[in-house]
């Protein structure tokens, strides 16, 4: 690059660091590519410190630093370790990182601390450890008509004026029965405001033009005093929903997500985010799911 071009180059480094904390990390990054001055800015503490939150909540020991480690990581390299992947709460019942491209906090709440109505009743749930999850167990729905999951969040420990979007993140295993009619309704309530979307956690693609709109699947079972006992699927047919109805989206990490709903974090500070995946009217059986928690991350547009 010709001198004359780079003249914002000669700033004192003061001025680009000050200049480069009010964009965002993604633009910094880009920043140090321009010149030797832009990278001695853009990657100072002065700028990183501005992109981490000031009120980060503690996290478990060794999740950050290790003990051995002979100096703290500079404001960088902890923002980039803090939005690399999900680093566990103390109580390792919740899991938090930084969005990369805005430094957000997002969080993953376990299915332990999440209230799932009968889940401490083995004839209904069981809790399994996996080794592809955050968290030390996971909830396994054995047999259960009424589906009732819920869990809530403090505004003040979500970033203020930011879109977050909730989501369940699960299995379904291959016996898995009743995901997929009655659809489940899922609610996000903050504050007075309550908005409701209906979802479905098992969407079955093939097949589907031979299914009509609103029909009843092989597979359906009414509400019995006890479940039936069956070892695989039988009379199954795809059920076709309407387009509004939410469907799950493979993750990277190879679990599923379905999205319960978004809301505006607007103040930050009072009351809480509320959040819910039921389905108590249709009376049938359900079986086959593995919840690993809900996530609520900032939404991305677009």
């Amino acid at each position: 690059m010709e001198p004359e071009a780079c003249e914002i180059a000669r700033l004192p480094e003061e001025l680009l660091s000050a200049a480069l904390s009010r964009t965002s990390p993604r633009d910094a990054c880009r920043a140090a590519a321009v010149s030797p001055a832009f990278r001695d800015a853009a990657d100072s503490d002065a700028v990183w410190a501005c992109f981490l939150p000031r009120d980060l909540p503690p996290l478990a020991d060794g999740e950050v630093l290790h003990p051995a480690a002979p100096q703290p990581p500079s404001k960088k390299d902890l923002f980039l370790r803090l939005s690399g992947s999900p680093l566990l709460l103390p109580d390792k019942l919740v899991s938090m990182w930084l969005d990369r491209e805005t430094g957000a906090k997002c969080y993953m709440l376990s299915a332990r601390d999440l209230t799932i109505i009968w889940g401490d009743t083995p004839q209904y749930w069981s809790w399994i450890p996996l080794p592809d999850s955050r968290f030390s167990e996971c909830a396994q729905l054995l047999h259960v008509c009424w589906f009732d999951i819920s869990g809530k969040i403090p505004c003040k420990m979500l970033t203020r004026d930011t879109v977050y979007a909730a989501y369940i993140v699960f299995k379904v295993n291959e016996n898995s029965l009743g995901l997929d009619y009655p659809v489940q309704e899922a609610s996000i309530s903050v504050g007075a405001t309550n908005l409701t979307r209906m979802v479905c956690l098992e969407h079955n693609d093939e097949d589907e033009a031979e299914g009509e709109a609103g029909a009843v699947p092989g597979h359906y079972w009414p509400v019995r005093p006890h479940p039936p006992q069956r070892t695989r699927r039988r009379n199954r047919r795809a059920v076709r929903h309407g387009e509004n109805v939410g469907r799950p989206q493979k993750r990277a990490d190879g679990w599923m997500e379905l999205e319960l709903g978004e809301f505006f974090n607007e103040g930050g500070e009072d009351g809480e985010v509320s959040f819910s995946l039921m389905e108590t009217k249709g009376g049938n059986w359900k079986s086959g799911l593995i919840v690993q928690g809900i996530e609520i991350r900032r939404k991305k547009s677009g």
